[in-house]
């Protein structure tokens, strides 16, 4: 067998392992967030903050934020319940690779070099809690907190989307449908949650 041939059987034994592996966690990330309706809240509140920071109507803004005050609760309360219930997964399933690398299973093979997906829904359960926009006691801060809550939002899907992919994937998906990058998203959630994570991921 040359080695031309045998590049190619490696090559595409590598890429069946790793979309194994890709199916396998998109499914069991799917089987806990399937019980709670957090993407249509994360989506709505989001879209919510962009409108009512746009409404130059100061009543009609005020309703926006009295309807977004309520999703940014119900959003807050599902998390945490499904933060708790990731808890109880399989930790044999629930490593993330943290290498450059996006080969199958080296979160295995090099354990120390991996995070535990379950600890970072934990992280951003508390970092969404804590930002609480409907405790603003004016409208600057309202708007500066309804920025930190987006950004724990968009730093909590880049998260699941390493994790079903792979890193590289997780930032572009960032660019492509936020039109910001990973580290601009970083810096703009609270220090606490900046700190938890860079810690988790180091």
């Amino acid at each position: 067998m040359d080695f031309f041939t045998l590049a190619i059987i490696v090559f595409i034994a590598i890429y069946l392992l790793k979309t194994q592996q890709q199916r396998r966690h998109t499914l069991l990330l799917a089987q806990y967030l399937g019980r709670f309706q957090i993407e249509k809240l994360m989506g709505g509140l989001i879209e919510g903050y962009l409108r009512a920071l746009g409404e130059s109507d100061e009543q009609r803004r005020a309703q926006i934020w009295t309807v977004l005050d309520n999703t940014e609760a119900n959003l807050a309360e599902q998390f945490q319940r499904f933060a708790k219930e990731m808890a109880t997964a399989d930790p044999q399933l629930t490593r993330v690779s943290t290498l450059p690398v996006a080969l199958p299973y080296l979160d295995r093979l090099f354990p120390s070099s991996s995070f535990d997906l379950r600890d970072a829904m934990q992280l951003h359960a508390r970092g969404i809690a804590s930002v609480r926009v409907a405790d603003s006691r004016n409208e600057d801060e309202r708007r500066a907190r309804a920025f930190t809550m987006t950004a724990e939002l968009l730093l909590m899907q880049y998260t699941c989307h390493w994790f079903c992919k792979s890193r590289a994937v997780a930032s572009l998906r960032l660019v492509a449908r936020h039109k910001t990058p990973f580290e601009q998203v970083l810096a703009s959630v609270t220090d606490q949650t900046r700190r938890d994570y860079r810690q988790l991921i180091a």
